[in-house]
């Protein structure tokens, strides 16, 4: 074959191969959609990851099935979702320890977030608390303060591990404030919420939508938010900014692919995405667990979201002194 018709004879292959594609991601979805997960059910991003795919389901008329994969400090989940089918039909519903913070955390990390995945859409802000028992005598964020320096080491803030995002927080707040607390880790929010309610630690650090609903009941009183302004919603509980100054230390959560997921897919899906977050009905619910829905941002913006983040915590753990391990 001469080496014209051979050039000829692939571009026509290419061609249809790309038809093919092309015709097959125009019809996406046919089949029911995966978010991976790695948190248990009943847990914020699990709950916020419902609410939103029970109403993706209803536009783009598939089931969007979630699948929990917790443990390892997000590893199981992450890995299971980078080593997925790029076939458009398993996303991984990312957390901010997934994406960013796990690679300043871990010397060998069994998945790559910048290489494996690929950015799809923004989800929503989740601000995390320092909060205390319903019944503890503190009230503010000054008596806490006050209370963990006079305490001769004694006081005490439960997180969920010095390698965990509560457990960084949680040293930031200490060094930032000189406060003289013990960080006390536990292996989830849930059990450390416990144990803040039967009184065997002081205070701690957790996400708001994994605590609201305590806090609503009465169980368990806000003291200060992490984000760089009052969250709405609890407008009537300080930001730690206004104490410490330019203390903005907020959780996200994102949705990204397996590398190779066809481009296509992803930008329909970020618009299904932001479409859906754009709700206010829905928007309201999220806001209601704790979350802040973000329906601003594209594809690219998500990227170079997830680029400056990692900036960002750099220089946090460097602050910290948290080295790899």
């Amino acid at each position: 074959m001469e080496r014209r018709q051979f050039i000829q004879t692939m571009v026509a292959a290419a061609s249809v191969a790309s038809s093919g594609a092309w015709a097959q991601t125009n019809t996406w979805p046919d089949k029911p959609i995966k978010f991976v997960l790695s948190q248990p059910a009943g847990s914020g991003p699990d709950n916020v990851a419902r609410l939103l795919g029970d109403r993706l389901a209803k536009s783009l008329t598939q089931p969007i099935v979630i699948d929990n994969k917790p443990g390892g400090q997000n590893v199981i989940g992450a890995q299971a979702a980078a080593r997925s089918s790029p076939d458009g039909y398993t996303f991984y519903f990312a957390t901010t320890a997934a994406l960013i913070t796990n690679t300043l955390l871990f010397k060998q990390l069994a998945y790559d977030p910048q290489k494996e995945f690929m950015p799809v859409a923004f989800v929503a802000r989740s601000p995390f608390a320092i909060l205390v028992d319903v019944n503890s005598p503190i009230q503010t964020i000054d008596e806490l303060i006050a209370k963990s320096k006079a305490s001769n080491g004694q006081f005490s803030i439960g997180n969920e591990g010095p390698r965990t995002f509560s457990g960084m927080i949680a040293r930031l707040f200490n060094s930032r404030a000189k406060a003289a607390a013990n960080l006390v880790p536990y292996a989830n929010v849930g059990v450390g919420s416990q144990n803040l309610m039967g009184g065997h630690v002081d205070a701690m650090v957790a996400d708001l939508a994994s605590t609201a609903q305590l806090a609503k009941q009465g169980k368990l009183r806000v003291i200060a938010t992490t984000a760089a302004k009052r969250v709405p919603g609890w407008e009537n509980v300080p930001a730690l900014s206004e104490k410490l100054g330019n203390f903005d230390m907020v959780g996200w959560f994102a949705i990204v692919a397996p590398k190779g997921t066809p481009q296509q897919v992803i930008t329909k899906f970020n618009q299904e995405v932001n479409l859906a977050l754009a709700d206010k009905e829905l928007a309201g619910r999220i806001a209601n667990i704790g979350p802040l829905a973000d329906a601003s941002m594209s594809e690219e913006d998500v990227k170079k979201f997830l680029a400056s983040e990692l900036a960002r915590w750099t220089e946090v753990t460097k602050e910290i002194g948290v080295l790899p391990e």
